[in-house]
């Protein structure tokens, strides 16, 4: 399940790559009033998506928070990597934090392990083409198909 941290960030991202073109920074309070954050909270999310390379700020009059990579390049994998950790389920899947299970006797033939890297392999597939701007191109669709149904 993914931590309020990472729902939150993924929010404020889509917020701020809906406003991508206009360019210019949008105050943290604009973003937290909008998608219902807590300010303070937000704050430390965005300070995180800063240091991570994915936002850039702008400081005093006109100043506030701005996407750094366009939103077809930031990836929900990469987001979720940054405040939850690894995708996998298992530990002895995971690609970056891979650690040996206790109780496994041989992994090589490891019927659960070959289980669990499948569905991280499909899910990490889904996560990174998932897009900030794939994520409003959805939005987009569902708003049109909502609509055609009344």
């Amino acid at each position: 399940m993914l931590s309020k941290k990472t729902k939150y960030a993924i929010n404020a991202l889509v917020y701020l790559a809906r406003t991508y073109e206009e360019g210019g920074p949008i105050l943290i309070s604009q973003i937290a009033e909008s998608e219902n954050i807590p300010q303070k909270f937000l704050e430390a999310i965005l300070l995180d998506l800063k240091n991570a390379g994915i936002l850039n700020s702008k400081k005093g009059r006109g100043g506030g928070y701005y996407l750094l990579k366009k939103p077809e390049k930031v990836t929900i994998a990469d987001v979720m990597r940054l405040f939850d950790g690894p995708i996998a389920l298992l530990p002895c899947v995971t690609y970056k934090y891979y650690e040996r299970c206790e109780e496994c006797k041989d992994e090589d033939v490891c019927g659960i392990r070959d289980v669990f890297f499948e569905v991280r392999k499909e899910t990490v597939r889904k996560l990174k083409s998932a897009t900030l701007a794939s994520i409003i191109e959805r939005e987009k669709k569902l708003k049109k198909k909502a609509k055609d149904l009344v």
